[in-house]
């Protein structure tokens, strides 16, 4: 069966896995990977012993947000069309619960059955109203922002109670106490990423009578509040980055909550581990639970209250996230995936080998796909890294050398896991290899899954030891006789694209690149980028306001660079991107064309930093090979290989 671009786009895939509190059943929603004609998903429902096909809920032709369980499991509750709405699996009844013309941003479930948090902005008033009526909409930075504010829904009554102590903060988060106590509320100052996420404030809210107890600031990015008890104190945990931040690796802060008063100090459970925790779960008869990037793998942990430590309890190869556990923790549900398998609805007890209960992507199997090999290297200096290496279809390292085509990860606080490569947020490597390009898949310093130190190794320093990280594993390959040197391409999307871009103005060994909504320069991003000035200044060591330049910024910026670039570029953007501003693409579209340069600009209408929309990402897979195509050469001849090799 031939891989065309269709099958890419149309694939079907999991999201938003939550095991029932009796850890019998797993509800999940299933979208198509591109959109087309408006944004849709269906929730589904599986058996947690995998004994019985799953069941659509839903009609799909509306998006379906994250679902959430009712303490009984007999219930889901669920958003679409910005309300919230239960689902009685009995009789498969939906009913809307709201009907705020605010909408609802989140929801928690509370222990008593019969009450929701929910978060959701204000609805109009009368001076909102007549603003909108005289088109008077002039925007006042910092003013009516509309943050979500945190109000308590009886079900019997459909009266919401507005939890007025927590003033104007943004809330982002709501946990109850397993006990039916307190809720956990993590709140920002505003709803701007920029500012809200670097003032992130923990309080406590007493559910029958709304008080509300300040427990202080929690460090910058916090996620995961997350109730454990040990003896007759109960402690808080989170998620958040290891300070001093913003760049580094996250960590799980832990404060001991108090009665009254400010809580004891955020104690930081993972100081010093290799791995770096990336997902944190309660359990309600229990102590928390945590997924671990762990280089190419991913680990299960369960904290340990006698030392306060998170042991060990399974590792799985390749990808796994959105974790989630039954009241007692007897039982989790995951997504996870393999080199060969794409990601699914995995569920089953927590050290035992999980057992795959969704089945979404079917079609796959039809596909002969690139051969995908684990790799580890050493850096120039002395440093050990890690990778992927995928080779075309029924070839081996000794058919080559290969055109190779390096694939740069986001983040930098991202990673490449041992999973099967066919997500759509860069051209999928096996896209590429299926095409008959040898895929190279580096974790350069700064990325995920190596510690701490690893992770803020990037920071100030962007260019620096994560660009000859990538360009020794190149090195590596090529001496191997895997990569033919003459042969070489280079791409990424958000912050690999970045270094795509960052990468023609340093040698000109690439004969042809990808910069997918990628920076150029570091001070415009700063300026502009929804992420912030103190984590773009961080990466790149300097805003451009400390004065007169040129500032450390100008270094690292690819723009500075164009003089030197030979290489044609291909240049993708989305129209609507708030976090890389499509600014960026046009500053380096002038750039090239000023001196010279072959290029390609592609701007997408409506798309954020992720191309969404079915024709624009057909149009990107179709577009990407065939630049690569046009300028390495001699792919053609490894797909007839790769046929060759399928029917032999």
């Amino acid at each position: 069966m031939e891989l065309l671009a269709e099958l890419v786009v149309d694939s079907m895939a999991p999201l938003y896995p939550v095991i029932s509190p009796d850890g019998c059943l797993v509800a999940y929603v299933v979208k198509t990977v591109g959109v087309r004609g408006g944004l849709a998903s269906a929730l589904w429902v599986a058996d947690a012993a995998g004994s019985s096909a799953p069941r659509q809920l839903t009609d799909g032709r509306a998006w379906v947000g994250a679902p959430q369980w009712a303490p009984d499991s007999g219930s889901l509750y669920f958003v679409t069309g910005r309300q919230l709405h239960r689902l009685r699996l009995d009789d498969g009844s939906v009913e809307a619960v709201t009907a705020w013309r605010g909408g609802v941003a989140g929801f928690r479930p509370l222990a008593d059955g019969r009450t929701v948090a929910v978060a959701g902005v204000d609805e109009p008033d009368a001076e909102d109203e007549r603003r909108q009526a005289e088109g008077d909409d002039a925007f006042v930075w910092g003013e009516r922002s509309h943050p979500a504010r945190l109000r308590l829904l009886d079900l019997d009554n459909r009266e919401a109670r507005l939890v007025v102590g927590l003033g104007e903060r943004h809330v982002v988060e709501v946990v109850q106490r397993p006990d039916g106590g307190p809720l956990t509320v993590l709140s920002w100052a505003d709803p701007e990423e920029d500012s809200g996420s670097f003032a992130a404030e923990l309080y406590l809210v007493d559910p029958r009578t709304s008080k509300v107890h300040d427990l202080g600031p929690a460090g910058a990015d916090a996620c995961s509040p997350t109730w454990w008890r040990s003896g007759d104190a109960w402690h808080l945990s989170y998620l958040a980055i290891t300070p001093p931040g913003p760049v580094g690796g996250t960590a799980v802060f832990d404060i001991t909550v108090p009665n009254a008063g400010p809580p004891a100090e955020h104690r930081n459970l993972t100081a010093g581990m290799a791995a770096c925790p990336t997902e944190l779960v309660q359990v309600a008869q229990g102590t928390p639970l945590a997924l671990f990037a762990d280089g190419l793998d991913t680990a299960l942990f369960r904290l340990d209250p006698e030392d306060e430590a998170f042991r060990r309890v399974a590792t799985r190869q390749g990808i796994a996230h959105a974790l989630t556990a039954s009241r007692t923790g007897e039982a989790v549900a995951i997504l996870a995936g393999t080199a060969s398998e794409p990601k699914d609805v995995h569920a089953g007890p927590p050290g035992a080998p999980l057992a795959r209960v969704s089945d979404t992507r079917p079609e796959v199997r039809e596909i002969r796909w690139g051969h995908q090999e684990r790799l580890s290297y050493k850096a120039s200096d002395g440093l050990t890294l890690d990778g992927l290496l995928l080779l075309p279809p029924g070839t081996s390292r000794q058919d080559g050398p290969f055109p190779l085509i390096t694939l740069v990860h986001g983040g930098p606080y991202g990673r490449y896991t041992d999973e099967f490569q066919f997500h759509i947020a860069l051209p999928p490597a096996q896209w590429l290899a299926v095409a008959g390009y040898a895929v190279f898949l580096p974790n350069p310093r700064g990325s995920q899954g190596r510690g701490h130190a690893f992770a803020a190794a990037v920071a100030g320093a962007v260019g620096g030891a994560e660009w000859t990280d990538i360009t020794d594993g190149i090195d590596v390959l090529v001496a191997e006789g895997v990569a033919d040197p003459d042969r070489l391409g280079i791409g990424g999307w958000s912050h690999g694209g970045f270094m795509a871009a960052w990468a023609v103005g340093q040698t000109d060994r690439f004969k042809a690149a990808l910069m997918g909504a990628g920076i150029s320069d570091w001070g415009i991003q700063t300026a502009f980028g929804d992420q912030g000035a103190e984590r773009e200044s961080a990466l790149s060591g300097s805003c451009g306001w400390e004065g007169p330049g040129p500032h450390a910024h100008d270094r690292v910026s690819p723009a500075s660079y164009a003089a030197r670039i030979r290489t044609p570029v291909l240049i993708l953007h989305g129209e609507e991107d708030t976090n890389v501003p499509v600014s960026q693409a046009v500053l380096f579209h002038r750039a090239l064309r000023h001196f010279g340069v072959e290029h390609e600009l592609v701007v997408y209408p409506r798309e954020g930093h992720r191309i969404t929309e079915r024709a624009h990402q057909l149009d990107l897979l179709r577009r990407t090979r065939a630049w690569f195509d046009r300028r390495l050469g001699s792919a053609q001849q490894h797909r007839m290989l790769s046929v060759e090799g399928a029917s032999a």
